[in-house]
């Protein structure tokens, strides 16, 4: 019953025309649905390399400021003297 009216809707100009567009629209949808998806994906990527970014530029900070700190007492103490601390 059901196929029978569906090939008498299919069988006219009108109904072919509609299911056509109708046909276009969904795709279309499914397609701006997909890009968006992808587009939230990519902001989060975005962020994640900003965070990342920063901690690195935080750990090397660290690494540099350890590199320049004396390595004894006695450098300490002739960094105090020369005033270079």
């Amino acid at each position: 019953m059901i196929w029978g009216l569906f090939a008498t809707l299919a069988g006219s100009a009108w109904a072919r025309t509609a299911l056509r567009y109708g046909v276009t629209a969904i795709a279309i949808l499914l397609f701006l649905l997909a890009l968006r998806r992808s587009g939230e994906r990519a902001g989060r990527l975005a962020e994640q390399l900003e965070t990342m970014e920063k901690m690195h530029n935080a750990q090397r900070w660290m690494l540099d400021a350890a590199a320049r700190r004396p390595r004894s007492r006695d450098d300490l103490a002739e960094r105090l003297r020369d005033g270079r601390f």
